[in-house]
């Protein structure tokens, strides 16, 4: 395990995590976009489950492998679905958010290999 793939995938858990307590705890900043997007809000708190799930995943995949491998490849397929969310609402001003957050866990699953 080299020392990039441990510091972008802490990165990754880091950002997930974030993302997941803001939306879970309500942020302003979170979820008002995610109305403007016209995500129902029966939706958010399983969106921040699953973040915060994706989130200790990565982390837990540093001592086994494969959970890290499951839990990156579903972040990045997470926030690509938010990348789409966003185009398909036509607030292209906001796409680099979701590319952002996933980043490190495509980076992580591609360190893996």
């Amino acid at each position: 395990m080299s020392t990039a793939y441990v510091v972008v995938t802490v990165l990754g858990a880091v950002l997930a995590g974030f993302s997941a307590a803001s939306l879970l705890l309500g942020a302003e900043w979170t979820v008002k976009p995610l109305a403007d997007y016209g995500v129902p809000r029966a939706w958010w708190t399983w969106l921040g489950v699953a973040k915060a799930a994706g989130a200790a995943g990565l982390l837990a995949g540093l001592l086994v492998p494969v959970i890290g491998v499951l839990a990156a490849a579903g972040l990045v397929l997470y926030f690509l679905g938010a990348a789409a969310t966003v185009a398909r609402a036509r607030w292209f001003s906001h796409l680099p958010f979701p590319l952002i957050y996933g980043a490190p866990a495509a980076a992580s699953l591609m360190l893996w290999f």
